[in-house]
């Protein structure tokens, strides 16, 4: 195998059928090689150079990578019957839609499965309406939920929406975390609010501990639904099941993806209760999908969702989040002001830096180190760590260590050139 030649000719195609920009930015990221290989919390490269995964495809890996339970499950439905014929009953459907109902808080008991994240965003929005018979939508500031028109109206930073203008009329949105402007806001006219548990893109943005909760009492006084969107937020990833578990919150909506497909398969869904989905029973046609709840799918996240209860997964974050983050903190001590901030909840951290020229030189001595980090879509002086939920301890004290490295090199290189 000639692994020169099979990392020019990809760049070369990706300048030429995919994007130019999109080569251009890799190869100045200093991550112009192609990925091979991978397993657990690791990616090797096609010369076999081995990385540690600090970013877990945005929230993705949730059981790690090419969890061994998933690819058999995955591997034994692909002989039998990958697609619906769309016409007969679909068991591995109705039995991840059962699992997520005896998983989810509340009373959350119908499932819709499509294929991503903003996709199920569009089907809670259109159940929202439908249910209320009402038009406005209210979200946060920095807020993320896709880029689909629906999902990419409620998001909540202006350069992915300004070429596309306009979008969805009706959409308001509010600082997060701001009680007061959302009760100014919100009335009798309002079908849902939808807000992230945490902001992920926005910059790992943890809300007021009763901010939620506030939130869910202003939707019900006014007759709107809370839809909250667990996309990246949830199966885990916080230290437990569901984010807004650590709130004590239980929404009318809710909205799943990434995750769920365990790391192999996309898939998505949007769940609620009994009493909203009504509405959707008398033409149970009038929002569907013809790849979503493919068996193919719907097996992988079964098998994920046993795996993340039977390996204790929500709980082995909590405590490697707490270990990073008193790990990080300790290097922002040292860090001699470079490093802001430090914030999250289980294994979804935000490094904040003072500018996004920092942060990304940063991201590229990394990987140079070979730990893969991004920033976070919003707020580009932010760092995530969004490792795969199995990492071990050892591989997170490790990227930790090379992230020490990495701010000792670009702390020097700002004093060469007499930065800040």
């Amino acid at each position: 195998m000639d692994e020169k030649k099979i990392v020019e000719e990809t760049i070369e195609k990706y300048a030429k059928y995919i994007n130019p920009g999109l080569a251009r930015y890799y190869k100045f990221a200093q991550l112009d090689t192609v990925e091979w290989t991978s397993a657990g919390s690791k990616v090797w490269d096609v010369y076999g150079n081995e990385y540690i995964d600090c970013l877990g495809g945005f929230g993705v890996f949730n059981v790690g990578r090419n969890h061994p339970r998933v690819i058999q499950a995955i591997k034994e439905q692909l002989e039998r019957l990958p697609l619906s014929t769309r016409t007969l009953f679909n068991k591995h459907q109705a039995d991840l839609a059962e699992m997520l109902a005896q998983i989810t808080p509340g009373n959350l008991q119908y499932s819709f499965f499509g294929n991503s994240g903003t996709e199920a965003v569009e089907g809670a929005l259109k159940l929202a309406r439908f249910y209320t018979g009402r038009k406005k939508l209210i979200s946060a500031e920095n807020s993320f939920h896709g880029k689909t028109m629906g999902s990419l109206s409620l998001s909540g930073r202006e350069v992915y929406k300004k070429p596309f203008l306009p979008c969805l009329p009706e959409v308001f949105h509010v600082p997060f975390n701001d009680i007061d402007a959302l009760k100014q806001l919100v009335d009798r006219e309002t079908a849902a609010v939808i807000l992230e548990p945490i902001q992920g893109e926005g910059g790992i943005n943890i809300p007021s501990p009763d901010y939620l909760k506030h939130v869910k009492s202003i939707c019900e006084k006014q007759g709107a639904l809370l839809i909250l969107d667990e996309i990246q937020t949830g199966l885990g990833r916080t230290g437990k099941m569901f984010a807004c578990e650590h709130f004590d919150v239980v929404p009318d909506i809710m909205t799943l993806a990434k995750g769920l497909g365990g790391g192999v398969l996309p898939i998505g869904a949007f769940i609620s209760t009994a009493e909203i989905w009504k509405v959707f029973e008398k033409n149970p046609f009038i929002h569907s999908s013809t790849l979503g709840g493919n068996p193919l799918s719907c097996v992988a996240g079964l098998e994920t969702l046993k795996i993340l209860q039977e390996e204790n997964i929500p709980e082995l974050t909590r405590i490697k989040g707490q270990k990073a983050l008193q790990r990080l903190s300790e290097i922002q001590a040292e860090s001699q002001g470079m490093i802001q901030e430090v914030r999250g909840m289980g294994l979804l951290i935000g490094i904040q830096f003072g500018d996004p020229d920092i942060a990304s030189l940063v991201a590229m001595e990394m990987a140079h180190r070979h730990v893969l980090v991004a920033y976070t879509l919003n707020n580009p002086a932010v760092i995530r760590i969004e490792p795969p939920l199995t990492i071990s301890y050892e591989e997170l004290e490790m990227a930790l260590s090379r992230l020490t490295e990495s701010l000792i090199s670009v702390r020097a290189l700002l004093d060469e050139i007499g930065g800040d």
